[in-house]
C-alpha cells in the first residue's frame, strides 16, 4: 500500500486520511467485526488529482455539471491509478461497492448522510477508477455544497476519500439502531430490514420489517418477515459489540447473504440535545494542555471536571484573577490559561522568568503566536495576588513540615474511606461521609501535592536553565537523572522498577512483594483522574498480565539504570573539570531538585489514590440511587442533591452523554489554543495542526520534519510503532521506537522495551522526558506532529540530543 491507498485496517486510516466513513470501517475491521474486505483511496490521492490537473480553484463556484465534466476529462495521476488498480486486483477483482468518505462525514454534529455518492456493483479496473473520480466529484454536488454552507464548513475545510469494498450480494439489508433513534433511550435496539439491497430502505421503495429487542431478546415485530430470529439476535449482539467499541449508541448498516452477516458502516446516532463545554469562548486567551494533557489525557465526564475544579482550587495559589479563570474546559479537555500567568508576571516585571519557567513545564510558545495581553495593572496584581499567594503558602506549611508522615496518613485515610463507602446502605449516610471524610481527603491530598512541589520553591524549574548555561543539552539531561537513587524511587519510575523485580522473582531487594506493589501502584493508570475509569487493581488479573509482559519483553531495567548511572558519572566528571568552583553549587541544586521532584510525585500519587476513593463514592451513589453510571454525568454537587432525593439533574444526563460522545470522537486537540476554538471544524480540517491553533491567523500546515524538545540524549535507529492508547501496548515489540500523542505513568511499563520515545505533546519536565532520561532512552517530546507524520513500519533515526526524528526508509 502507499500514501494514496491504504489497507482497510491500516493504523494510518484516520479521519484526515480516509474520511469519516473510512475511519469507522478501519476501526470496525481492526476490532474483528465482519466487514467486507476492501481498501481506502485516501484524501492525499484526491488532493494529488486536483493539483496534477489544476482543479483546486476551478471547482470552487463551478456548477455540479461543470465539476462532473472536469473530473471525467481529467486523468488520474499514474501513481494513483496504479495503486488503485493493484489494490483492486489484490481484492480479487469482481463486483465492488465504491463509497465516498468525506473528512466532515459521520461526525457527531454533521453526519453528511447521503451528501456524497456511492456506486454499487462496479466491476473492472477502468470502471473502478471512473467510480473513484465520480465519488470525488460528488463532493461538489449542489446538495453537498449547500449542506456544508448550512454547517458553516468552508470549501477548503473538507476533503474526500473513497472506500472500495467487495460487493455483498445481499438477500436482506438494513439499519440497526443500538438506542431509540428518536428518544435516545438505550435499553432497546431497533432493526429495520428489507429484502435485497439496503437502497430500497433508504429510498423508501420498500416498507421495512421492524424488530425491537432488549438485552433479553426480541420484544416486538412489525411488518412482513424478512429476518429470522437467529439473524436478528446475531445483529443485536454485533450492535452491542460495536456500541462498546465506540462508547456510544450507533446506527449500523448491515447486509445478509444467506446466513452470513456483514457490517458495511456504523456511525453515531444523531441526538440533537447536547451541551457546549468550551472555555475558549470566554475571551481571547492563550490556553495550553501541555503537561496537563499527560495528567488528564481524555475528555472528562462532568463528574471528573467538577472534582478537578476542587483539586485545582487547592493547588493553585490564585485560581481566579481579575475575573479571569486559570483553568478551563475546552471540548471536555483540561487547559490552563497562560495569558493570566504571563499578564501577572508582566505586571510585576517578571515576564522573562515566568516565560522561562512555563517553557520548562509546558513547552515553548512559537514565536509567531502572540500571548493576548490582559488588562492587569501592577497595583491590581499586588493587591489581589500577593496576599492570596502568601495565605496559600502559609496554608501549605503544615503539610511541608513532615510530608512523608502526611503521605502515609493519607494512604491510611483512603483505605479507610473506601471500606466505609462499601459498607454504607443509605444515601443520606453516604452524603454525610462526603462532608466528613471524602471532601476533606481530596482537599488535603491536593495540598500535599502543592506542598511537595514547593518543598524547594522553584528549584526543580530553575536548575535546568542554569545547567544549560554551563554544559550542553546532553550533559544537562544526564546530570538531571538519578533522582530515584536516594530516599526511594520517583513515582514515575516506581512501576517499572517494581515490575522488573517481580518478573525476576526478586521480592526481597527493596522489600517489595506483590501485595506491596499493588498497594503502591494499583491505583495508577493512564487515565487516573477520570473517575468513570476503573483502576488497575479492580481487575484481579492485572498484575499477572503486567509481569508476564515484562518477562516476554526480555528487558533488564537494572542494566538500563546502571548504564545511565555511568553516563551521569561521566557528565559529572566533565562538569567538575570545566567548572570546579561550581561543583558544590551543583550538588546543592541537585539535592534540592531531588527533594522537590520526590515531594511532587509522592503528593501526586496520594491525590490519585484520593480520586480512587472519589470513584468508589460515585459508584456507590449510583448503586444507592439506582442511576448506575449516569452518576458520572452529574457534577459532585448534583450527586449530593441526588443523595438528598433531588433527581432534577438527571434530566440533563442524556444531553451530557451526547456532548461527551461528540467530543470523545475527536482526536486530541492542539497543545496551544489561542482565541475561540471549534473542535469539530478543526477535526475536519485535513491540514489541522496538533501543536497550535490561533484564531487570529491562518497557520501554515506543519511540514514533514519532525522536531521537538531534546527530551533525553542519544541517537538510535529503529522501526516506528505508533500507538494511540496504552491498551495497544501488546503490539509494541522490543527495540521499536514508540510514537504517541502523550505519555503518563500508565505508559511507564512500556519504556524499558523501546529504543526511543517520540511524543506530540511534552516539555523538558513531562513524563516521557523524565522517565526516558532516567532509563537512558533517547526521547524527543513536544513535536506536535509525530503521530501524523510517522507511520508504523517507518525506519527512522531519533536524535534525542538535538530533538529531531529523520525518516530513513518509509514503510513500504
Amino acid at each position: 500500500m502507499s500514501a494514496t491507498v491504504l489497507a482497510m485496517a491500516d493504523l494510518a486510516a484516520d479521519l484526515a486520511a480516509v474520511g469519516g466513513k473510512g475511519e469507522s470501517l478501519a476501526k470496525l475491521t481492526a476490532a474483528g467485526l465482519p466487514v467486507p474486505p476492501g481498501f481506502h483511496v485516501t484524501t492525499a490521492a484526491y488532493r494529488e488529482f486536483l493539483a496534477a490537473n489544476h482543479l483546486t480553484a476551478a471547482v470552487v463556484g463551478a456548477s455540479e455539471r461543470e465539476v462532473a465534466d472536469l473530473f471525467a476529462a481529467a486523468p488520474l495521476p499514474p501513481d494513483v491509478a496504479t495503486a488503485v488498480a493493484d489494490a483492486y486486483a489484490d481484492l480479487g477483482g469482481g463486483a465492488v461497492a465504491v463509497r465516498s468518505s468525506a473528512t466532515a462525514e459521520d461526525l457527531p454534529d454533521a453526519s453528511f448522510a447521503g451528501q456524497q455518492d456511492t456506486f454499487l456493483d462496479v466491476s473492472g479496473t477502468s470502471e473502478v477508477l471512473d467510480a473513484v473520480k465520480r465519488c470525488w466529484a460528488s463532493l461538489w454536488t449542489e446538495r453537498a455544497v449547500h449542506y456544508r454552507a448550512r454547517h458553516a464548513i468552508a470549501p477548503d475545510d473538507v476533503a474526500i476519500a473513497v472506500v472500495v469494498q467487495r460487493m455483498v450480494p445481499a438477500t436482506a439489508a438494513g439499519v440497526l439502531f443500538t438506542a431509540d433513534p428518536v428518544t435516545g433511550v438505550r435499553d432497546r435496539l431497533v432493526i429495520n430490514a428489507v429484502r435485497g439491497l439496503g437502497e430500497a430502505l433508504v429510498s423508501g421503495a420498500a416498507d421495512p420489517q421492524v424488530v425491537v429487542l432488549d438485552d433479553h431478546g426480541i420484544t416486538e415485530r412489525r411488518g412482513d418477515a424478512v429476518l429470522s430470529d437467529d439473524i436478528a439476535l446475531e445483529l443485536a449482539g454485533l450492535g452491542r459489540r460495536i456500541e462498546k467499541l465506540y462508547g456510544w449508541p450507533v446506527d449500523v448498516e448491515w447486509a445478509v447473504c444467506g446466513d452470513e452477516v456483514s457490517i458495511v458502516q456504523a456511525r453515531p446516532i444523531t441526538v440533537t440535545a447536547h451541551e457546549e463545554w468550551n472555555s475558549s469562548l470566554d475571551g481571547d486567551y492563550l490556553w495550553t494542555c501541555a503537561n496537563l494533557g499527560e495528567a488528564i489525557p481524555s475528555v472528562m465526564t462532568p463528574a471528573t471536571w467538577s472534582l478537578v475544579r476542587i483539586f485545582m482550587s487547592e493547588v493553585m495559589s490564585v485560581p481566579v484573577l481579575g475575573g479571569h479563570r486559570m483553568d478551563g474546559n475546552i471540548g471536555g479537555r483540561f487547559y490552563l490559561n497562560l495569558s493570566l500567568t504571563m499578564a501577572a508576571g508582566s505586571a510585576l516585571g517578571l515576564e522573562g522568568f515566568v516565560r522561562r519557567a512555563s517553557e520548562q513545564a509546558f513547552g515553548r510558545i512559537p514565536s509567531d503566536v502572540d500571548v493576548p495581553r490582559l488588562p492587569l495593572s501592577r497595583g491590581q496584581v499586588l493587591r489581589d495576588v500577593v496576599p492570596t499567594a502568601v495565605r496559600f503558602l502559609r496554608r501549605l506549611r503544615p503539610y511541608q513540615k513532615d510530608l512523608s508522615a502526611q503521605v502515609e496518613g493519607a494512604r491510611l485515610r483512603s483505605d479507610d474511606a473506601r471500606a466505609r463507602i462499601a459498607g454504607i446502605t443509605e444515601p443520606a449516610a453516604l452524603k454525610r461521609l462526603w462532608h466528613a471524610d471524602v471532601d476533606p481527603l481530596l482537599r488535603d491530598t491536593s495540598r500535599m501535592l502543592a506542598a511537595g512541589a514547593r518543598l524547594d520553591g522553584a528549584g526543580l524549574v530553575r536548575i535546568r536553565p542554569w545547567l544549560l548555561e554551563l554544559v550542553d543539552e546532553a550533559d544537562a539531561n544526564a546530570l538531571l537523572t538519578g533522582l530515584h537513587t536516594t530516599a526511594g524511587p520517583l513515582a514515575s519510575l516506581g512501576p517499572v522498577i517494581g515490575l522488573d523485580r517481580l518478573a525476576r522473582g526478586d521480592i526481597t531487594r527493596g522489600d517489595i512483594t506483590r501485595d506491596e506493589f499493588i498497594r503502591d501502584w494499583g491505583h495508577r493508570c493512564p487515565d487516573e483522574f477520570e473517575v468513570s475509569v476503573p483502576r488497575p487493581v479492580e481487575d484481579p488479573a492485572w498484575l499477572d498480565r503486567e509481569v508476564e509482559a515484562v518477562r516476554d519483553s526480555r528487558t533488564d531495567v537494572r542494566t538500563l539504570l546502571a548504564r545511565q548511572q555511568e553516563t551521569r558519572a561521566a557528565a559529572a566528571d566533565r562538569f567538575r573539570a570545566r567548572h570546579p568552583r561550581k561543583v558544590r553549587t551543583l550538588e546543592r541544586r541537585m539535592a534540592r531538585a531531588a527533594v522537590a521532584a520526590r515531594g511532587r510525585e509522592a503528593g501526586r500519587s496520594e491525590v490519585i489514590r484520593a480520586f480512587w476513593v472519589l470513584r468508589a463514592f460515585l459508584v456507590r451513589a449510583g448503586e444507592l440511587t439506582g442511576v448506575g453510571d449516569d452518576v458520572f454525568f452529574l457534577s459532585v454537587d448534583e450527586v449530593l442533591a441526588l443523595l438528598d432525593g433531588d433527581r432534577t439533574a438527571l434530566d440533563r444526563v442524556a444531553a451530557r452523554r451526547e456532548t461527551h460522545r461528540r467530543y470523545a470522537a475527536l482526536p486530541p486537540y492542539p497543545t496551544l489554543v489561542r482565541g475561540h476554538f471549534d473542535p469539530f471544524r478543526w477535526a475536519a480540517d485535513p491540514d489541522r495542526r496538533s501543536d497550535v491553533f490561533d484564531e487570529t491567523r491562518d497557520a501554515a500546515p506543519l511540514g514533514d520534519a519532525v522536531t521537538g524538545f531534546a527530551g533525553a540524549a542519544g541517537i538510535v535507529e529503529g522501526v516506528v510503532r505508533v500507538l494511540t492508547s496504552v491498551a495497544d501496548g501488546t503490539a509494541l515489540k522490543t527495540g521499536e521506537i514508540l510514537v504517541t500523542t502523550v505519555t503518563n505513568i500508565g505508559w511507564t511499563p512500556l519504556f524499558p522495551r523501546v529504543a526511543a520515545v517520540v511524543t506530540d505533546i511534552g516539555a523538558p519536565l513531562s513524563h516521557a522526558a523524565i522517565v526516558a532520561r532516567e532509563l537512558g532512552i533517547p526521547a524527543v517530546v513536544g513535536t506536535g506532529n509525530a503521530t501524523t507524520r510517522l507511520r508504523t513500519g517507518d525506519r527512522v533515526r531519533v536524535d534525542g540530543g538535538r530533538g529531531t526524528v529523520e525518516v530513513l526508509t518509509p514503510r513500504a
